[in-house]
């Protein structure tokens, strides 16, 4: 028997996991009641339940999963190396052995999607998986792929999925629900009866700032830059309205994505193609314009400076448009006075009061302070550090190019010390959000809301776990910030809202009627060799859906191998023309065409071929000609990835009945015929090629008497001419030379 240590269920976790233990469950509760704990006691029930089965736990990042990990090791009475963690620190092979041996897994998504692909692993006596910030089950994220699989491949499967919130948006909660099979949603807020008991209150405080006049002159410049770009798109009938307050992001994000989606099938419409320009123009400056009203002084010039550095190395039109408009010049000209002059943002001044206030009232409080930009965080963690009795530490994602970064060691090691005292205020940005045991806070300070729904639940939920709990957000008045604070909260209501109208429907969204391949192909699978580079395509994970028996292997020669004969090469549209760029495709064809006795060439999406890139369009069509014909390449299209792998199931099957299903990986180009031979040889010669070889044997009837045949008995010959007969003798004829 498997049982729990180190924890006593409460009522509404046995509740829970007792919807869990009847059929696929979405378990949303607040942050810091328990989540991890209730997932364990129904993993601890599924192994009693189903004796020598596995349960494999999932969740979003590597220091989650090593926090999971360490709390399943010591809340699960199992032996130690039953239970295994896989990161990508983890190499393959050690995952692949600690998968035999293991009870519990805890693992990225990625690792054991990658474990799937390469048959490491099999999900067939897994009896639960757990997937943690469930709310990331959406679109091609990895838990979507995986559920899937595990769905399909598991004899007893069952899905537990985990999250604070899951978005406010309708479809994208159907979508969680349906990607993750889910049958039943057990929701608790710290207003439920059973809940109470463990939650303390949260005092929310709303602190509001005034923007300084020196920043409503910058201001000006940039909502006229705007307008005037606003009024373009609703000139050419793209746009209905230009008033600031109601063009946000998302509505220009679709708008921009649909127009790319009238160009790609092949638009050549002039107020297309220059509206998207116009379109990324107006999303480079609102960014800029947020960060003058939210953020402060300093990360909007770094963020002007570098549009200013950019537009001198780049071809993009939309930035060299932004910087040399007169309005943005106007704006960069005040904000590097300002920045010189070192003004600050009036949120940045109320901060270190708050800050000190509440370390006034209480020496030993611990706050987090939660800012959405790194640039505005670093400047706050400096001006904290300048207040009596502040330590201020960051905490931020990764490295990445040209920003402040921690590693994931780094990370780690700033919990460990704010956990223990030697510091007072943690500064971070998203990574704080979700779910990494961040230890208890006093207070939480938004320095800006967020539209998020998600977002706010996840940094409020940050303090009030232990004791009474204060959340501040500053806001500033009359910006941005406003329309955030009601987006934010008017989404939370509407996921309540939509949580409970789903509760009971959710079979209408179930695909628990699954067809697979196997109804219309033999069951003895197709066998495809794939390069071990596309492994994260979408072609592959496709390929596992129908079945195929893949294998990822060093391919040198092709992408795919489909045949004894059979090798192709599948470029999307992009990359076909970028290939011609920078000059491998040709290559790639020649080791194609000499390798494969049937070579294929692929090419994917339903792009414009000649609008991806700034290639001529002669130049395109000329790469086509110079494969299909003078290779001898076919060329085959297909619209995404689903056809691409479908395209090539068919082929490998239809081809695999004919030649066999055991073939090499490296399989040899079919051995040419006495003809072929000859052929070959004679279309070596100066001038000749494939097309004149076949006229001149028949011509001479052999080798020997084209090679020793004079001038004018070749000239003879249909479309050999003068000169080419010239070459023909002076190379048959010209003595041999070493090089020594």
């Amino acid at each position: 028997m498997v049982s729990i240590k180190n924890f006593t269920p409460r009522l509404y976790q046995e509740t829970i996991m007792a919807s869990c233990a009847k059929g696929n469950c979405l378990i949303i509760l607040p942050t810091g009641l328990g989540k991890t704990k209730t997932a364990i006691l129904a993993a601890a029930q599924r192994l009693n339940s189903i004796p020598n089965s596995k349960i494999l736990f999932l969740t979003v990042t590597k220091p989650l999963a090593e926090q999971i990990y360490n709390e399943v090791r010591d809340c699960i009475d199992l032996n130690g190396d039953n239970i295994a963690l896989f990161t990508g620190s983890v190499t393959p092979k050690k995952r692949e052995e600690l998968w035999e041996n293991a009870v519990v897994v805890v693992s990225t998504p990625q690792c054991i999607e990658n474990d799937i692909i390469n048959n490491r692993i099999n999900l067939e006596n897994v009896s639960l998986m757990i997937a943690d910030e469930a709310h990331n089950a959406v679109k091609d994220y990895s838990y979507t792929w995986v559920a899937k699989q595990y769905h399909k491949k598991s004899r007893f499967p069952r899905i537990i999925g985990l999250t604070a919130s899951p978005g406010s948006d309708l479809e994208k909660i159907q979508e969680v629900c349906k990607n993750l099979y889910i049958e039943e949603i057990e929701i608790r807020t710290d207003k439920d009866p059973d809940v109470k008991p463990y939650v303390h209150e949260i005092e929310i405080n709303w602190v509001k700032v005034e923007l300084p006049k020196v920043f409503l002159e910058t201001r000006k410049y940039l909502r006229d830059f705007l307008n005037d770009r606003l009024e373009k798109l609703k000139k050419w009938g793209i746009l209905r309205r230009t008033n600031l307050k109601y063009v946000n992001k998302t509505e220009l994000l679709a708008l921009q994505a649909q127009l790319r989606g009238r160009a790609s099938i092949g638009g050549k419409d002039f107020v297309v193609w220059t509206a998207i320009s116009v379109l990324a123009e107006i999303m480079k400056v609102s960014h800029g314009l947020e960060l003058l009203e939210t953020q402060g002084i300093i990360p909007l010039f770094t963020y002007m400076q570098k549009m200013q550095h950019d537009a001198l190395n780049t071809k993009v039109k939309a930035v060299k448009n932004v910087v040399k408009d007169l309005n943005f010049r106007s704006a960069f000209v005040k904000v590097s006075k300002l920045y010189e002059e070192k003004v600050e943002h009036p949120k940045l001044i109320e901060l270190q009061k708050i800050v000190k206030n509440e370390i006034g009232e209480k020496a030993d409080n611990k706050m987090i302070v939660f800012n959405q930009y790194r640039d505005s965080a670093v400047d706050v963690v400096e001006k904290l550090n300048s207040v009596d009795g502040v330590n201020a530490k960051l905490f931020v994602g990764q490295l990445k190019k040209g920003e402040t970064g921690l590693s994931q060691k780094e990370q780690k090691a700033v919990l460990d010390d704010f956990r223990a005292g030697k510091f007072n205020v943690l500064v971070a940005t998203s990574i704080g959000e979700q779910g990494l045991d961040i230890p208890q806070v006093n207070v939480v300070i938004f320095y800006e809301p967020i539209p998020s729904a998600i977002r706010q639940i996840q940094r409020r939920g940050r303090t009030g776990r232990h004791e009474k709990g204060k959340v501040i957000v500053l806001m500033t008045k009359d910006t941005m910030d406003e329309g955030f604070r009601w987006s934010a909260h008017h989404k939370e209501k509407r996921m309540y809202r939509n949580l409970d109208n789903l509760k009971g429907k959710l079979t209408l969204f179930l695909n628990t009627k699954e067809e697979k391949i196997t109804n219309y192909v033999k069951d003895d699978k197709i066998k495809i060799f794939a390069d071990y580079r596309e492994k994260g395509s979408g072609t592959i994970k496709e390929l596992i859906e129908l079945e195929v028996e893949l294998k990822l292997d060093a391919l040198p020669n092709a992408d795919y191998i489909l045949s004894s004969r059979v090798g192709v090469e599948v470029k999307t549209v992009d990359d076909f023309v970028q290939s011609i760029i920078d000059g491998r495709l040709l290559q790639q064809i020649k080791n194609l065409r000499n390798n494969f006795e049937r070579p294929l060439l692929v090419i994917e999406g339903i792009e414009d071929i000649y609008s991806v890139r700034n290639v001529h369009s002669n130049a395109i069509r000329g790469m086509l000609a110079a494969i299909s014909v003078s290779y001898g390449v076919p060329i085959l299209y297909t619209k995404n990835f689903r056809d691409t792998a479908m395209l090539l199931n068919i082929i490998a099957k239809r081809e695999q009945e004919e030649t066999g299903k055991d073939f090499s990986l490296h399989p040899q180009k079919k051995a040419l015929s006495i003809k072929e031979q000859q052929e070959y040889i004679v279309s070596s010669l100066p001038g000749v090629g494939s097309a004149l070889a076949k006229p001149l044997l028949k011509y001479f009837k052999s080798v020997k008497n084209v090679m020793t045949a004079e001038q004018k008995e070749l000239e003879k010959v249909e479309k050999i001419g003068k000169k080419k007969a010239e070459k023909i003798r002076d190379i048959a004829d010209r003595e041999y030379q070493t090089l020594d």
